[in-house]
């Protein structure tokens, strides 16, 4: 065997040993909103009412502070500040601040634990989008998927783990690509990467028997290839060929599975109203947004929905309006549905994106349109369900939405807060290779207790 393959099977052997984790753990499971694009937290969650008073006036040195600029606006001659076009209300026993785009999460605010101080030093989408997955901006590393599958395994021996969907939004149809690295397995083993669940075609690829081969036929070919498989194992100690097998096997027994899973027709019709009539349209984000509850149910640990589309350098009035539409209505049929069933207070749900947005125009500036550059330095996200404590906001931005006046909260910060709701410390989930212990925290990251129950 070789010396990577020996000290990585000692290490996840090594998590069976209560020792490595943290609190008892509240979640069991734990499914992804991924924002892709990045939202504007000014149209959305962080109402900042004061920019009416500065619309169009020059965003203040003092405010800005020299802080690094993306390409795309760094040889602008003017940086003049733009108030949402949007309202905002408060809603909910929390009173939590929601914008008129988001009727729907508006009714939820209840249920949901808005960061508003959320940072990351990447300023552009695939460094940022990659860190947000693997807690490092150049691609390589696992997913924070696949050290769940990892860490705690799976629940259902006819699932996998980590499964993943990916939707295309209505705001910019030009969006930022996502790859599949994003889901990847890195140097952890193969069978930790996520699967993609596909609306056309078979849901899973291969998953259907070429015409003339019967499910009898699959069986024996894999048990045939299986010992081939052993048989080189055990002259190599390749634990990449023992994952091989494991493969073949879970994709045998998903032929049974994921029919099942992804057939609607037993959905009673309430359900098509709580997460809308897009809920029938295979790949939408409400379609994937039921998926995942069917998937929760299911016990899939590792739940992933990527929606492209949030991107608004210009237009982002027009633009967030479609995007928010696709969404607010799945996000919140999600978390009615899941604590209608039972399922909410062992599901964490997130919500967010790679980065927020500028309070400066990108562009012209005119009283109808107007765009937003990227801006890492402050941007909010949601959690709810599992471990979350419910009906809060933390941090603060300043008048500006610019800067964070207080409570900060790194994306390391975050991935730790995320697994010890899983009731891992984020500390002693790792492993070796090439000689040093990683982990999805990298050296960094810190419990923000003060959003866990």
């Amino acid at each position: 065997m070789r010396r990577r393959d020996f000290l990585g099977s000692v290490a996840l052997a090594s998590l069976g040993n209560s020792q490595l984790f943290g609190a008892a753990a509240k979640a069991k499971r734990m499914i992804y909103l991924f924002q892709s694009g990045a939202p504007s937290q000014i149209e959305t969650f962080d109402y900042k009412p004061r920019l009416m008073e500065w619309q169009g006036v020059e965003l203040p040195d003092s405010v800005r502070q020299g802080q690094r600029l993306t390409g795309m606006t760094s040889t602008q001659s003017s940086f003049p500040v733009v108030p949402s076009k949007f309202g905002f209300a408060r809603h909910g026993k929390s009173g939590a601040w929601v914008s008129e785009l988001l009727p729907h999460t508006a009714k939820v605010a209840d249920e949901l634990c808005f960061i508003k101080t959320l940072h990351t030093e990447a300023i552009n989408h695939d460094p940022a989008i990659t860190f947000f997955q693997t807690g490092f901006q150049l691609a390589g590393r696992p997913s924070i998927g696949a050290w769940l599958s990892y860490g705690l395994g799976s629940e259902n021996k006819d699932l996998p783990a980590y499964v993943v969907m990916v939707s295309q939004g209505s705001g910019n149809k030009g969006d930022q690509p996502l790859y599949d690295r994003l889901w990847g397995s890195g140097f952890l083993p193969s069978k930790h990467q996520g699967v993609k669940l596909r609306s056309v075609g078979d849901p899973v690829l291969h998953l259907s028997n070429p015409p003339g081969f019967e499910t009898a036929d699959r069986r024996q070919f894999i048990d045939d290839l299986k010992q081939l498989n052993q048989m080189k194992l055990e002259e190599t100690g390749d634990q990449e060929i023992a994952t091989r097998i494991a493969q073949y096997e879970m994709a045998f027994r998903m032929q049974a599975s994921v029919p099942e899973l992804t057939d609607l027709s037993g959905e009673p019709e309430s359900t098509f109203a709580l997460y809308g009539p897009e809920a029938r349209k295979p790949g939408s984000y409400a379609a994937n947004c039921l998926m995942a509850r069917r998937l929760a149910e299911r016990g899939v640990r590792f739940i992933q929905l990527f929606h492209r589309g949030w991107d608004q350098h210009n237009h982002l009035p027009e633009q967030i309006q479609a995007q928010c539409r696709d969404t607010d209505q799945g996000s919140a049929a999600l978390i009615t549905d899941l604590k209608q069933r039972g399922l909410l207070e062992d599901t964490l749900v997130v919500w967010g994106g790679e980065f927020g947005r500028t309070v400066y125009c990108q562009g012209k500036l005119t009283k109808e349109d107007y765009g937003r550059d990227h801006h890492p330095r402050c941007f909010t996200v949601w959690l709810a369900g599992g471990g979350v404590k419910a009906g809060q906001s933390y941090g603060e931005t300043d008048e500006y939405c610019y800067n964070i006046v207080s409570n900060p909260v790194h994306v390391h910060d975050l991935h730790a807060t995320l697994l010890h709701t899983l009731g891992v410390d984020h500390t002693k989930l790792t492993y070796k290779y090439q000689g040093r212990h990683f982990r999805l925290t990298d050296v960094h990251g810190k419990l923000v207790r003060e959003v866990v129950s």
